[in-house]
């Protein structure tokens, strides 16, 4: 009876034992299968997931509203701290001015002693006029394909491709040689002092970054090839003030204030045509001349109803946006200012609000170079074509950028933001971006960082780097 029992025991252990092994053998088997079907899943979704993970990233960014005269720069710079965060990028916030953070960040390159890269965008964007928009300004919202939003070209795509390019290049496991810089500046659109000029001007960018080379925005490109800008035109913003003696409205008499101030508007809108003209016969590209735009005009005496309509002003004002090429000879500009916009002889003075110079600190154009000693646009030309793009021929931007901080100082500053096959919106009602080109953006910047991070420049016969010459 005991062996009997003993071996009932045993057995009854044994079946036990048996039991438990077959059951966790079911268990790991369906875990391996289920850990097996959802990578499998996980891998066949992973395309599309990201994609829209990194549209959903880019339509937050959009949807903080950084539009002057208010812009939230507060929450913008939360933002791109948090994606910072997320990329294990090293980060801080400079305040140069109060309400207005500058947010930096850091990516270490294996070799600190070579000349940094920074990535420059800013975050603040132009005001919307929201009822002439065929979608809210500030809601991001997709519609057949496009990214409808206010700083959807100019240029939160460009710094937030910056980021989903390195996130890109990390997950890869690729590790710069060089520094990359990511600057994200405030107030760009009204001037970029208290931004990339602080920015340049600091300790820090010239005691601690080491910058070598400099990427900014550039335009969009209604055709296959990608824009790329080596200067700019710089803004003189011009106000011509006419004087005169007031008068009745019935009264005809010389001088008067308009008269003489319309008399400037015609001989400005005769030189604006001539350059105008260069462009439409092709002779020139549009950054290679003086453009001029009046922007206000300011006159008459105001009155309950409006203004008073028998008196004749004794002053008037006309405000100009004038852009000058690097090209250009500027001394001789403002001669023509002075001796025929705005003459002495005529009763009128004139003003810059802002005149922004053509030489850098050295007195030569502010021009990045575009020839062999420039090594950093074959490498942007390479990298492009590396990605499956195209680039045409360096231009001068049209407008101002930031660059131009940075190219006065003698550095080497580049104008580019992937936008193929896109009309121009910047400034514009339904300014949008497709996404699929937002997405090409990435792989263009992917291919552009991991370029730049990686080279190193050759030796001369002395051993000494040739970029040091």
């Amino acid at each position: 009876m005991e062996i009997s029992s003993s071996k009932d025991r045993f057995s009854s252990s044994s079946s036990c034992r048996s039991l438990l092994v077959f059951q966790l053998w079911c268990f790991l088997s369906l875990t391996s299968s289920s850990s097996s079907s959802l990578v499998v899943a996980a891998s066949e979704q992973s395309p599309s997931s990201s994609s829209q993970l990194i549209i959903s990233r880019f339509q937050q960014y959009l949807k903080i509203n950084t539009a002057h005269p208010n812009p939230n720069y507060h929450e913008a710079a939360e933002f791109i701290l948090s994606q910072a965060k997320s990329l294990s990028l090293e980060s801080q916030t400079l305040d140069f001015v109060k309400g207005k953070p500058l947010v930096l960040l850091k990516w270490p390159g294996k070799n600190p002693h070579l000349p940094s890269i920074l990535l420059n965008s800013h975050t603040d964007v132009v005001p919307a006029e929201h009822h002439k928009w065929s979608h809210p300004p500030f809601d991001a919202l997709i519609d057949d394909g496009r990214i409808y939003a206010r700083g959807s070209q100019d240029m939160k795509c460009v710094g937030l491709q910056y980021l989903e390019a390195i996130r890109k290049l990390k997950s890869s496991g690729f590790e710069p040689t060089r520094t990359v810089y990511l600057s994200f500046v405030p107030d760009e659109e009204i001037g970029g002092h208290d931004g990339a000029e602080k920015l340049a001007e600091s300790e820090i960018f010239n005691r601690e970054m080491n910058v070598g080379i400099v990427l900014d925005e550039g335009l969009a490109s209604p055709k296959e090839n990608y824009r790329v800008f080596y200067g700019e035109r710089c803004p003189w913003w011009l106000v011509i003030k006419a004087s005169g003696a007031p008068g009745h409205g019935s009264k005809l008499y010389d001088n008067a204030a308009l008269e003489n101030l319309l008399k400037s508007i015609e001989i400005v809108r005769r030189f604006r045509a001539s350059q105008f003209d260069m462009v439409k016969a092709g002779l020139k590209p549009e950054g290679e001349v003086v453009s001029v735009n009046m922007v206000f005009l300011k006159a008459g005496t105001p009155s309950p109803t409006g203004f008073v309509m028998n008196l004749q002003p004794s002053e008037a004002e006309a405000g100009f946006d004038i852009r000058v090429p690097p090209t250009a000879d500027p001394a001789s500009l403002e001669r023509r200012i002075a001796e025929e916009w705005a003459p002495v002889s005529r009763n009128m003075t004139f003003e810059f609000k802002q005149k922004a110079s053509v030489h850098d600190k050295f007195g030569k154009p502010i021009l990045t170079a575009t020839d062999s000693s420039n090594p950093w646009l074959a490498l942007l030309e390479g990298a492009v074509k590396k990605a499956n793009g195209k680039l045409g021929k360096p231009e001068i931007f049209p407008a101002a950028t930031d660059a131009r901080y940075f190219r006065e100082r003698g550095l080497p500053a580049i104008g580019f933001s992937p936008m193929a096959n896109t009309p121009i919106l910047l400034h514009d009602h339904n300014e949008y971006l497709s996404k699929d080109e937002y997405l090409k953006g990435i792989d263009m910047y992917e291919s552009i960082i991991s370029a730049y991070a990686s080279y190193v420049e050759e030796e001369t016969k002395d051993g000494v780097a040739r970029e040091e010459l």
